[in-house]
């Protein structure tokens, strides 16, 4: 099989022809580490066998694509063909630009020890064996088929990094000069920080935003840095099979009730979830808001805001209008909150989450601060 061509390919997309990651990515077979994935099919999702069509295998493997590999509980390799599987992405293989780009941040050179966070598909683990050296590479991930499958992907393919099957947000198997998630992490782990040697250095994205911290540990055993100007999401880490159920009841509630508050919106309906800055910001000042997008019965464009708490918000901008009438419930008016966020966005021109300055406490205590905005995990 002729793959050479096509990570060159993919090389020559997402890296500088002087970058060190270059040879990596031209030397990494990604097909080897996918040959399942799931693709969107009605209300879930249906595998896609890479080996049964060998030219499309390749052309998917080697695009800067996400190919989600597990829905729910359900991994690719163990799907039928046909199989309708219903549920959220639980695992993936990250688009390999953003690999890229939180390995780049790691600031990886022969001689430093890493710690991948997330295993997946085993491909992350394997760009870093290329560049470092199987040697100083450990991967992690809470999922032991996950850790499974890698690893013997990984012998085929000649890389035999460490792989072991754990939860991030606990004890860390080892001491590390670099800890690297590809998955987002709700705060910094004190944990991390106890595994990081002096002057080491961490990556990670905040979950629910896209928001990538860099930080590099202090001599008190906490960390300094920054939230990075590049844009980022992962899936947030788990400690199942599988994420918590979505807030279906909280969103029966925002489609049946009038609301117990009900007002006008100077702006239109938007979608939080494009608007990164936006997102990131609400999302440190409200944890948890799971966002939905829809269509009225006039055409019009519509949002629901869902807690865990019980508080949402319904949103509704008429076909050529460019305000939209709100109606919330619950402890909380997440809308309101909304609309406080977008103010400062038209006010400043800016948001302050990225390039905010980034302090972590020996217990992972993380604060981010810019311009005046302060905000704790």
């Amino acid at each position: 099989m002729h793959w050479e061509p096509y990570a060159e390919g993919l090389a020559a997309r997402i890296s500088y022809p002087a970058s060190r990651w270059r040879p990596p990515l031209m030397a990494t077979p990604r097909h080897e580490f996918v040959e399942r994935w799931f693709t969107p099919s009605g209300h879930g999702w249906t595998v896609v066998d890479g080996p049964s069509d060998v030219a499309a295998w390749l052309k998917t493997a080697y695009s800067d694509t996400t190919l989600v590999t597990q829905v729910g509980p359900v991994h690719a390799d163990h799907a039928e063909l046909g199989q309708v599987v219903a549920g959220h992405p639980t695992s993936s293989s990250t688009l390999p630009s953003l690999v890229l780009t939180m390995l780049r941040h790691g600031r990886l050179h022969p001689g430093v020890r890493l710690l991948d966070v997330a295993t997946g598909s085993g491909y992350s683990a394997a760009l870093a064996c290329e560049r470092i050296g199987d040697h100083l590479v450990t991967t992690i991930d809470v999922d032991p088929y996950l850790t499974q499958a890698a690893t013997e992907r990984l012998d085929r393919t000649g890389y035999h990094p460490e792989v072991i099957t754990a939860d991030a947000e606990k004890e860390l198997p080892g001491d590390f000069d670099r800890i690297v998630s590809m998955v987002s992490m709700p705060r910094i782990p004190a944990q991390w920080l106890a595994a990081l040697g002096p002057g080491g250095r961490l990556v990670t994205t905040i979950a629910g935003t896209g928001l990538i911290v860099t930080a590099d540990k202090t001599n008190d055993g906490g960390a300094t840095g920054r939230v990075e100007w590049d844009r980022a999401s992962f899936m947030a880490t788990r400690s199942g099979d599988d994420y918590p159920p979505a807030l279906n009841d909280v969103f029966a509630t925002a489609l049946e009730q009038d609301g117990e508050e009900v007002t006008e919106s100077p702006f239109p309906v938007l979608n939080v979830m494009q608007a990164w800055e936006v997102w990131s910001m609400l999302s440190l000042e409200a944890p948890g808001i799971e966002h939905r997008m829809g269509t009225g019965d006039d055409g019009g464009r519509m949002a629901w805001m869902l807690h865990p708490d019980g508080s949402w918000a319904r949103a509704h901008t008429k076909p050529g209008e460019r305000t939209a009438t709100v109606h919330q419930g619950g402890p909380r008016r997440l809308y309101d909150l909304l609309d406080r966020i977008r103010w400062r966005w038209l006010e400043h021109g800016e948001l302050p989450v990225y390039g905010a300055r980034v302090t972590i406490t020996p217990d992972g205590e993380t604060t981010l601060s810019r311009a005046g905005w302060t905000a704790t995990l």
